[in-house]
């Protein structure tokens, strides 16, 4: 059964936010609730949605500076204290800088520490490719014990932060910079370790994440407009995946697209398809980054560009329709 969102779905009056602003909902809801919860940044509090937390719990927050392994070491000392440690950077310098880090001093010790990359993607936009982290899913969900999380708006973000801090191991959770559609509610659920069905059908299953899930929806209802019904998963915990979701809508539908903003290589995509050949193989085709750098410019356009807007994911459709 597919899940409740916002009632003005493809308006375009709908509510758009910057997806990690839903982070810096979440952290002030932790700071009130657990003591224990600590944040510390690298000189882009700002940017990262942890300044209201620095601001009201000035004595929990360090700025670390351009430090990013002393980001990450400093974390995961913090936690070897019984502290829970937020740790907040760019993705493309953590966990990009600081994977080494994070590898031995976070998951391999089994230290409880929340790693949230922020600015990830090609919408990252002008800043360029040096600051588009189109890699971090495929380096992080390769690292035993580590929980990868992949919020689709900021209302889920929130959640996603909030869930992070209550179970026990390190998680990694990758935000976007730009504003995007806010187009599930606070009541459409979430859980880590669960995909949940956004929009149900029965020609090809749409498993998306982050902002590629409503593109997904888009597409979706582009594509019924020709008599072609897609179901659309919402795949926000890629690691650990919901297998059984995720199996049950391709048993039905019979092929997939897979959709991120993320290289194709290693990424959500790459995690699918590991878990179909194990179980239950169709055909699969990839929206995201085809094995290249990002560049300069608009963020929608470059979206665009590379293919990983509602058209490619269209077009992805069709072409893999021509296979089952």
């Amino acid at each position: 059964m597919s899940v409740k969102l916002a009632d003005n779905l493809f308006s375009s009056d709908i509510k758009q936010a910057p997806i990690r602003n839903g982070y810096g909902d979440g952290l002030l809801i932790l700071g009130k609730e657990n003591p224990n919860v600590v944040v510390l940044c690298c000189d882009l509090t700002e940017s990262t949605r942890s300044l209201d937390f620095a601001k009201a719990y000035p004595d929990r927050f360090v700025e670390v500076g351009v430090a990013e392994q002393n980001l990450a070491g400093l974390g995961a000392g913090m936690a070897h204290e019984g502290k829970i440690p937020f740790i907040t950077s760019y993705a493309v310098f953590s966990p990009g800088r600081n994977w080494d880090q994070i590898r031995v001093a976070i998951c391999y010790s089994g230290n409880n520490v929340k790693i949230i990359g922020s600015h990830a993607g090609i919408s990252v936009g002008p800043d360029g490719a040096t600051h588009q982290a189109l890699e971090d899913i495929a380096i992080t969900r390769v690292l035993p014990r580590m929980t990868v999380l992949v919020p689709c708006d900021a209302i889920e973000a929130r959640k996603a932060t909030v869930a992070a801090a209550k179970i026990q191991g390190p998680v990694y959770i990758r935000l976007a910079r730009e504003k995007t559609p806010q187009f599930t509610t606070d009541e459409t659920p979430f859980e880590i370790g669960k995909a949940f069905v956004y929009r149900e059908g029965k020609d090809c299953t749409v498993a998306a994440a982050g902002p590629q899930v409503y593109y997904a929806l888009q597409a979706a209802n582009e594509l019924a407009k020709e008599g072609i019904e897609c179901e659309v998963l919402n795949m926000v915990s890629v690691k650990p995946m919901d297998e059984r979701t995720l199996i049950e809508s391709v048993k039905k539908t019979g092929a997939i697209v897979s959709a991120e903003e993320h290289q194709i290589t290693g990424g959500v995509g790459s995690a699918i398809a590991e878990v179909l050949s194990r179980n239950f193989p169709v055909p699969q085709e990839f929206v995201g980054m085809p094995d290249s750098f990002g560049e300069s410019g608009e963020p929608n356009e470059l979206i665009a560009k590379w293919g990983m807007d509602g058209k490619a994911i269209f077009n992805a459709v069709k072409k893999v329709l021509k296979r089952k």
